[in-house]
């Protein structure tokens, strides 16, 4: 006998607490209903204790005058309120973490080629770098630069290093810095016509690379339009107004430091040394290990074109190498920044020491609690954003 087809009337449809979907929904909602009775319950805790304590939850705090010195970085007086010393440890920790990551990112590069190389020495040397620094606390090396080395520099009066160009002493470390002349403002224009030649030679060099379909890289023509404008217009504004828009700053020593150039005060240097030094351990096993996921044949075929090996590492190992590198070179920048709280134990002013002092003054401690975690928050996201966009430009295209 032949099967009769279903007709619709003879399907059941499923009970609505047997449905998958609606399941799936439901345990979701009753996750969110949890997760936000959680937080209420903590919430009002919290909110009870600090009535209780007479601590108030208002931001009022940062409108009154701060009373506390903050030794460097953004200009600050103890008269200015707690709203501009925090900024003031914000740009601290800035500071701090934009040069430690440009400078561990340069010697833990090169530790890391240093690792590969052919050279007995040097390929050991850098190997016991990476297993001294890598397996030691951060905090103990940050001790040890700030107690057993900086602190331990000649006076200034013995400072050593070169005359008028860098110092080094127990005040930290002086160095000359070009500032500006009255001159300047001539050469401003120049400045601004720099940067768009700049932005027209990348824009130039990208089309003319699609149109002939080569790879290449477009910024070194927008760097050498910038400085050829810019170097242009210094020489034009130095003969036009008869004094160079620049004059270099040199160090020099008065009664009991030095003045002129720029300084890098002992805790500030410290935390600089302790960073880089540790951070470019990471960085060069990163390197290292993205360099040797790069197929050989890619190296022998580099060479049969009769590529140099400095060449074939920057034109052939290292773009493809960089692919692998990058994500996890963005955890060691945000190591990095997360790191430099460990300045307090210099006393180096950054946010989380101005954001301890302001809590044992106010006792606003939730309030700046919740302040510092956003700050740490954003420049985490930030650095995130800027290498994920990156590491999308550099990303290998099919086609």
């Amino acid at each position: 006998m032949a099967s009769q087809p279903l007709r619709a009337r003879d399907h059941q449809p499923v009970p609505l607490y047997r449905d998958v979907r609606v399941i799936a929904i439901m345990a979701q909602a009753a996750f969110v209903v949890l997760i936000g009775l959680l937080f209420w319950w903590l919430g009002t805790n919290m909110i009870t204790g600090l009535r209780n304590s007479n601590i108030p939850l208002s931001f009022d705090f940062l409108r009154q005058t701060a009373g506390f010195a903050i030794s460097e970085g953004l200009r600050y007086q103890p008269t200015d309120t707690y709203a501009r010393a925090l900024l003031a440890g914000v740009v601290n920790t800035m500071r701090v973490a934009v040069l430690g990551i440009i400078l561990a990112t340069i010697l833990g590069t090169l530790i890391g080629i240093g690792r590969l190389s052919s050279n007995w020495l040097l390929r050991n040397v850098t190997g016991a770098y990476v297993a001294l620094f890598r397996n030691t606390p951060l905090l103990v090396q940050l001790l040890f630069w700030y107690l057993a080395v900086i602190l331990k520099l000649p006076r200034v009066r013995e400072a050593i290093g070169i005359e008028g160009f860098f110092f080094v002493s127990q005040r930290g470390l002086a160095v000359a810095w070009p500032r500006a002349t009255a001159a300047f403002s001539a050469w401003a224009p120049w400045l601004w016509g720099a940067l768009l030649a700049a932005l027209l030679a990348y824009a130039a060099r990208r089309w003319w690379l699609r149109r002939i379909d080569r790879p290449g890289a477009a910024w070194p023509a927008a760097l050498l339009a910038l400085l050829l404008v810019a170097l242009l217009g210094l020489v034009v504004t130095w003969l036009i107004s008869g004094s160079s828009p620049l004059r270099l700053d040199r160090p020099a020593l008065t009664n009991f430091n030095f003045r002129g150039g720029a300084t890098l005060t002992p805790e500030f240097f410290g935390l600089l040394l302790a960073l880089t030094v540790y951070t470019a351990a990471f960085i060069a096993e990163i390197v290292r290990a993205g360099i040797l996921a790069v197929n050989k044949g890619q190296r022998e075929a580099a060479y049969s074109l009769g590529l140099t090996p400095a060449q074939t590492m920057r034109l052939v190992i290292f773009p493809q190498a960089l692919r692998v590198i990058v994500p996890p070179l963005t955890n060691q920048y945000l190591n990095l920044t997360k790191n430099s709280s460990l300045g307090i134990a210099i006393a180096f002013p950054d946010l989380f020491y101005v954001g301890t002092t302001i809590i044992n003054q106010t006792g606003a401690t939730v309030q700046v609690i919740v302040m510092i975690m956003a700050a740490y928050l954003s420049l985490s996201l930030l650095t995130s954003l800027l290498m994920n966009l990156y590491n999308a430009r550099i990303r290998l295209v099919e086609r």
